[in-house]
């Protein structure tokens, strides 16, 4: 028996049902990437309290505190880590927010001894709170900026439970 030739609408309605298919999964992607997102960083809209001096940060799912903020007004994502001296900002970063390289230094870091930069940050940001004059360092190898102590000893911070609570001094 000869096989008929598919007419121009069988041809347009799989054409259509493979970009619905698509579509279909581009959507979940999206959907299941801003739950990873969350999960990374809850803290990606900052809940301020206490006339706007506090900020309330939640635990990500790992177990860090993780927080959207400024460094210079540019927007940067902060790992909170109270075991760094300083703040840490990794070269690339440091490059885009126009931090310049001071005196070199040796740093032993989770991950063996690197090179470091001094550097100041003129103004940093969490929410609402404002510290100027930051010291830091800019270090080549690592992947996100870390709030040490140079930035957290200027606020006072507690946790309870799933929450850490920063507060401008």
């Amino acid at each position: 028996m000869p096989t008929m030739p598919q007419d121009n609408s069988q041809k347009i309605g799989k054409v259509m049902f493979f970009m619905a298919f698509v579509l279909f999964l581009g959507l979940l992607s999206w959907y299941f990437q801003n739950i990873l997102n969350t999960r990374y960083n809850p803290n990606q809209e900052l809940e301020n309290i206490v006339q706007g001096s506090e900020v309330v940060l939640q635990r990500n799912y790992y177990g860090h505190y993780l927080s959207n903020g400024t460094i210079n007004h540019q927007p940067v994502t902060f790992f909170l880590d109270t075991g760094a001296t300083m703040v840490v900002i990794p070269e690339v970063m440091a490059k885009r927010l126009n931090l310049k390289k001071g005196h070199r230094t040796e740093v032993m870091t989770a991950n063996g001894n690197s090179v470091a930069y001094h550097t100041r940050i003129q103004q940093l940001e969490i929410g609402s709170i404002q510290l100027f004059n930051v010291q830091a360092l800019i270090v080549k190898n690592l992947e996100q900026i870390l709030l040490g102590m140079s930035a957290l000893k200027q606020m006072d911070f507690s946790q309870r439970g799933d929450v850490m609570i920063l507060h401008q001094k």
